[in-house]
């Protein structure tokens, strides 16, 4: 089986040298190459230039475009998917030694069609609070309505997506071929009708890459319909090569949902 997992990246760093992943350098255009990554988001059809707002997603729409493989997804430089056992994964010295392989990928997708990082629970926040209380303006609604105009048959997934307190986050996933091109049919049209509305010059860098925030949400909607539909999901662990600062992320969570302290910066 054919498995090309995307490794985006912006900068130079430690790469997997298992053969199912394609390190790519994304946000590329009019920029130097990275020294150890050949392939740019920037070649072919992609849309480089929108990575300041639709961050790793320039990977996707490259890959999407371009790249044929049976089965394709995208993982982050610093983030990757791994079946290794939590206690495993907490005591390794090279968490890079952990990565999901391909020879581990092909064995799930004899009994799955996508791979996904494990659930991330806010327990006390639903996935469209959330939005509101750490990002602060609604483009969760607008990305609605465009989809109740022009797909209208995600509306009840969608719904059930905003009011779920978790999601599958980080556009990170590998998806069967065919599923992959219909999540992203319907995502990058909606992405691209909420552009028009949006007028990022008046945002920060920070809040400029709604887009891969809004994205996070909505695939969650296309899961819920695939899986109705017939799509078998396994969620495998999401796994930072660097430990997290845990203390600061939920101080942040906490600071945005009691006292309406807006992110301004990634953890």
């Amino acid at each position: 089986m054919e498995i090309k997992v995307l490794v985006a990246a912006h900068k130079p760093c430690r790469l997997p040298e298992d053969p199912m992943y394609l390190p790519i350098h994304v946000g590329s255009v009019g920029k130097p190459s990275i020294e150890g990554i050949d392939l740019r988001d920037d070649a072919g059809e992609n849309i480089s230039d929108k990575n300041p707002y639709y961050c790793e997603l320039t990977g996707h729409y490259f890959a999407w475009k371009n790249v044929e493989a049976d089965a394709l997804g995208l993982v982050h430089y610093r983030r990757f998917l791994s079946v290794a056992p939590w206690i495993k994964r907490a005591l390794s010295k090279d968490r890079m030694e952990l990565v999901l392989k391909k020879t581990q990928a092909e064995k799930l997708f004899e009994r799955y069609d996508a791979i996904v990082p494990v659930r991330r629970k806010y327990f006390i926040e639903s996935l469209y609070s959330h939005y509101i209380h750490t990002i602060g303006i609604d483009h969760l609604v607008m990305a609605r309505d465009i989809i109740a105009r022009d797909c209208p048959e995600y509306i009840p997934y969608v719904d059930e997506a905003y009011t779920n307190t978790w999601g599958y986050m980080f556009n990170m996933m590998i998806l069967k071929k065919e599923y992959y091109d219909d999540y992203l049919s319907f995502l990058f049209p909606v992405l691209f009708k909420l552009e028009e509305q949006i007028d990022t010059d008046v945002l920060s860098d920070f809040h400029k890459r709604l887009y891969g925030r809004v994205s996070e949400v909505l695939f969650n909607a296309w899961v819920l319909k695939a899986k109705k539909e017939g799509m078998r999901v396994k969620e495998v662990a999401y796994m930072p090569l660097d430990p997290e600062n845990w203390l600061k992320k939920g101080s942040a969570f906490l600071m945005a949902k009691f006292a309406h302290k807006k992110y301004e910066e990634s953890f």
